[in-house]
């Protein structure tokens, strides 16, 4: 490593005219500026027209729901399933989430990294005290034989450095990790859409289970009284002993569904409660139901255009790229001379009486230049490196909107097909139910045989469970594209004032 360094010392003009021309210098700063993508071109979500509304169905969660184009999403988004229970939970867990804790924790992290490095900016001012017992050496005079007395040396000075950052190397270290804090804010909001989402997520599959238990217990229900009758039936020789153990066996494993369901439950209970915050022995919740829940009919849809501004997966890429080509600056700022002010002034003497005298006065004052002239080739492929870093970030970026772009449409698409698959199976409900009352009566009169009536209540059974099933994906999918457009976190800020306004009757 080979370097040059001057020191000497300055007259007072001399000071001044180097801080002037390094103060006109430092507004230069090497290195690309860096300039936010452009917004994709895409001018809709899916290749085919989506429907201005979907299909509907008399069931719950069947109303016909309306995609809205540009229509601005709340930040308590989740309110539109008007379910009391389910904003109480929310909100707890938004205030007892560790998950966002640690978030907040690294965005502050982040921002007293920002405030440390923005001193690099300004002179450093430094104090310093000092006694020191010296006994000097007469050869140090020239006399080897001079016998010295040791004495006592009084130091109290200031110290002044300031390092120009002439070529902009310090200041894109402050935007690198200024893009830092912005990386940590993305990534707070992001927490936070999540968590949301996963409560939600978690109250609908908690219904959809809770449903699926009922109507199994039911079906279940239904199944012994059947059983009851053909083993009356067979008392009175109507029907063979195979058809009593057939209907035995349909009603075992009718019974045998129950536990998983319970399992499911149970865990899905168990996951709300760690959402909150909550130890699941310990924190009491809510029972969700679909016939609780209320689907919304208005959907709001982002335009293409306003996606990458709204998403914080998108954005938090976007502060990584903005970081990336901040580090090429300072990369590129490590290739020219760095040039350092500096000057102390103070007082030295032999006896604290004399700290203040007229010659006891002690000053310097000095530049110093640091140029790089071989360091076997380290900074320039730093820079390279940095540069294929800033590369790296934007493939992630663009790969980002991609999957960002991917995830709308194919919740657009599910909300489609949802519609039409719950309608469906609420008519293949309804025919399976109409059947198997017909199949009840008409073997209870001995018009057909039990292998029909056998069929018709495995097919209801099926039927009633898919259609809970398909009722829950709507509500699922219907959250999904709240989430896939971004969960509305910008509008929060404005909600809370609002709200503070409103407590304070202004």
């Amino acid at each position: 490593m080979g370097y040059c360094l001057f020191r000497y010392a300055f007259s007072r003009h001399s000071l001044v005219l180097a801080l002037i021309t390094g103060l006109m210098l430092a507004g230069c700063a090497v290195g690309p500026d860096f300039k936010r993508p452009d917004a994709p071109q895409a001018k809709a979500y899916t290749a085919g027209s989506m429907p201005e509304k979907t299909a509907e169905a008399p069931v719950a969660g069947g109303a016909s729901q309306h995609f809205i184009p540009g229509q601005d999403i709340p930040a308590q988004w989740w309110t539109l399933f008007h379910s009391e229970p389910l904003d109480k939970l929310i909100r707890q867990a938004l205030a007892n989430s560790p998950t966002l804790a640690a978030a907040r924790a690294s965005l502050r992290q982040a921002e007293e990294n920002r405030r440390a490095l923005f001193g690099a900016l300004l002179p450093s001012v430094d104090a310093n005290v000092s006694v020191s017992r010296e006994k000097i050496s007469g050869a140090s005079q020239g006399e080897p034989d001079l016998n010295l007395p040791a004495f006592s040396l009084h130091n109290a000075s200031v110290t002044v450095s300031y390092a120009l950052d002439i070529f902009g190397g310090t200041r894109r270290q402050l935007e690198a990790l200024e893009s830092l804090v912005d990386y940590q804010r993305f990534q707070l909001e992001g927490a936070h859409l999540t968590l949301a989402s996963n409560v939600v997520t978690a109250a609908i599959r908690e219904s959809s289970l809770q449903s699926q238990i009922k109507a199994t217990q039911e079906i279940l229900a239904s199944q012994e009284q059947q059983l009851a009758i053909v083993e009356k039936q067979f008392q009175l020789g109507a029907v063979s002993g195979s058809d009593v153990l057939t209907q035995r066996t349909q009603v075992a494993q009718t019974r045998a569904m129950l536990p998983p369901l319970e399992n499911q439950l149970s865990q899905t209970r168990h996951s709300l409660a760690a959402l909150t915050g909550g130890f699941p022995s310990e924190t009491p919740l809510p029972e969700f139901n679909i016939e609780n829940l209320t689907l919304p009919e208005n959907l709001p849809v982002s335009l293409p255009s306003s996606l990458v501004s709204q998403r914080p997966d998108i954005l938090a890429s976007e502060a990584l790229m903005h970081e990336a080509s901040a580090q090429v600056g300072v990369a590129t700022a490590n290739l020219y001379p760095q040039v350092t002010l500096s000057g102390s002034y103070g007082t030295q003497a032999a006896s604290m009486n004399r700290m203040f005298s007229a010659n006891s006065a002690a000053w310097d004052i000095g530049a110093g230049l640091l140029q790089p002239l071989f360091r076997g080739g380290a900074l320039t492929a730093e820079r390279r490196a940095a540069i294929a870093a800033y590369d790296q970030a934007r493939a992630n970026y663009q790969e980002t909107v991609l999957q960002a772009f991917q995830n709308v449409a194919d919740v657009l698409r599910a909300l489609e097909t949802d519609a039409v698959a719950l309608k469906a199976q609420k008519d293949a409900e309804t025919a399976a139910r109409e059947s198997l009352e017909l199949t009840q009566d008409q073997f209870k009169l001995g018009a057909i045989s039990y292998l029909s009536l056998l069929i018709a209540e495995r097919l209801y059974q099926q039927t009633r469970i898919n259609l809970i099933q398909a009722q829950a994906s709507r509500f699922a999918d219907t959250a999904a594209l709240f989430q896939a457009l971004g969960g509305g976190w910008w509008n929060r800020r404005s909600e809370d004032r609002q709200q503070q306004n409103k407590h304070t009757g202004k």
